[in-house]
């Protein structure tokens, strides 16, 4: 069990920017910690949003899904992110557009989304974290809804890797070619034949159920 001042260190090691002490503590004291494996569903399409997550260790996948569960990537959270999107439900009392799933053991703090409107009036800091999180948020989306609308599918593709490389931290990518076609909302035949293609430009090495990316 993480005790109130276990959690302040937690806060102040991985959300520097909440500089506030008072604010530190009230989190720790409001908060509690949860630890979750890898595939757990934290966040779920037509779910109201009842507490926050800070992220303090892990990967959380979100994306958004159609009625016939065809998936699109939007973004990942780290260690110091939290869900902009569950944030703006919180505040509008709306429920949630979006699907959260860890990709790895992650550790957060649940923050009580009654205390949101305290948070925001009170502390500086928080109130600058929030309007942060919306700002790197919205870029993620416009760079999604521009990939989508001006890229080729080739392009997404390499874009797609890029990322999930720099999400991983390794250049080997242990994905199907199905889960990949399912994340940019596409077929597995597409994907398959693009992924070929660049394995012939020399961008990629194919091997079963696994990608190295190549490094230029």
């Amino acid at each position: 069990m993480t005790d109130t001042e276990e959690l302040k260190e937690l806060i102040d090691a991985k959300f520097p920017s909440m500089y506030e002490p008072q604010l530190r503590q009230e989190l720790a004291e409001m908060g509690s910690f949860k630890t979750l494996l890898p595939n757990s569903n934290l966040i779920d399409i037509g779910q109201y949003i009842k507490s926050i997550p800070l992220v303090i260790s892990g990967r959380i996948k979100i994306f958004r899904e159609d009625e016939d569960g065809n998936e699109l990537f939007l973004y990942y959270l780290y260690p110091g992110d939290v869900c902009a999107i569950s944030l703006v439900c919180t505040i509008n009392d709306k429920i949630s557009q979006v699907k959260a799933i860890t990709t790895e053991d992650t550790e957060i703090i649940m923050i009580p989304i009654e205390k949101m409107d305290y948070l925001m009036m009170n502390f500086r800091s928080w109130y600058q974290f929030v309007v942060r999180t919306y700002g790197t948020r919205l870029q993620e989306l416009l760079r999604t809804i521009d990939s989508i609308a001006f890229h080729k599918m080739d392009e997404r593709l390499v874009e797609y890797l890029d990322k999930t490389v720099e999400a991983l931290g390794t250049n080997v990518i242990q994905y199907t070619h199905q889960e990949i076609a399912s994340e940019m909302n596409t077929s597995r035949e597409v994907v398959s034949r693009l992924l070929k293609q660049l394995e012939k430009r020399g961008l990629v090495k194919l091997s079963r159920n696994k990608i190295e990316v190549i490094k230029g």
